[in-house]
């Protein structure tokens, strides 16, 4: 889950002096750790050091010069996921797969039961991810909807309900089965799949995820937590929203982090480490 925007001019503030335009690559295509087709199933598993582009937001950029691209899996066609396979790239469908969004054209399958409080972005509420028998189901069609575009894996958002104010008693128990699911599903159909965030349980679930997705572990001293991933020969996606790259990009590369900076809505605009 992404955390609360910040107002517009301290984000300006903070990003001052950022000047990368959206196509330059910067360090990207250098020190660049190749991507395998080497998870168990066949599926793809990136590596560690991987440069990657992360676009939610905006008309998509496909100019930026790195192997990866992450991107909102509704919003975009099968012809745009094979356009950018057609520039080497792999694709990654972006899907919440554990907050309820009023304005995805599934939100009416989702019965009221099971939606809890907001989860801090408007529209958006926590899921009681222990409801699998009505949640899979809709889950997998989701899912269904990125393998048939196209998408090489899968970045599952909102992964750890169970760490916040859902309104629900969710426990680390909960998560880890509702995860695991999720992970199931997504290689069912043959694609990769990331942990996002959930720090916590990546020692339980590493052997579970092909890569992890990580916000602001710099700003939070949390980085060296999501070192089984490295250690597993797998990819960390890492951004940062408040911190210079100066101040986070020379341990990223100490520990072999996909890092750069971005702005919270997460449009084109990237400064890579």
């Amino acid at each position: 889950m992404r955390r609360p925007v910040l107002s517009t001019a301290l984000l300006l503030l903070l990003l001052a002096g950022c000047t990368s335009a959206p196509g330059d690559s910067g360090a990207d295509s250098a020190d660049v750790a190749d991507s395998a087709d080497g998870g168990p199933g066949g599926h793809w598993r990136p590596t560690p050091g991987t440069a990657w582009q992360w676009q939610l937001s905006g008309k998509l950029d496909t100019s930026v010069d790195v192997p990866v691209y992450d991107i909102d899996g509704f919003d975009h066609d099968k012809a745009t996921v094979a356009g950018l396979h057609e520039d080497g790239r792999k694709v990654i469908c972006y899907v919440s797969t554990g907050a309820w969004e009023d304005f995805r054209p599934d939100a009416d399958d989702f019965p009221a039961e099971v939606l809890g409080k907001g989860n801090g972005w408007e529209g958006e509420r926590w899921l009681d991810i222990r409801a699998t028998d009505v949640l899979e189901p809709l889950m997998a069609e989701r899912l269904d909807m990125c393998r048939d575009k196209g998408f090489d894996a899968v970045e599952p958002d909102n992964m750890d309900g169970y760490k916040n104010d859902t309104g629900f008693p969710l426990t680390a128990d909960d998560q880890l089965r509702y995860n695991r699911l999720v992970a199931k599903l997504a290689h069912d159909r043959g694609m990769a799949v990331g942990l996002k965030n959930d720090l916590d349980q990546i020692p339980e679930l590493v052997d579970d995820f092909d890569f992890a997705v990580n916000e602001q572990c710099a700003q939070y001293g949390e980085c060296a937590d999501n070192r089984p991933f490295v250690d597993a020969d797998k990819a960390v996606f890492h951004v940062e929203y408040e911190l210079p790259t100066e101040r986070f990009c020379a341990d990223s590369r100490e520990l072999r982090l996909s890092s750069m900076l971005k702005k919270y809505e997460l449009d084109a605009w990237r400064e890579a480490c």
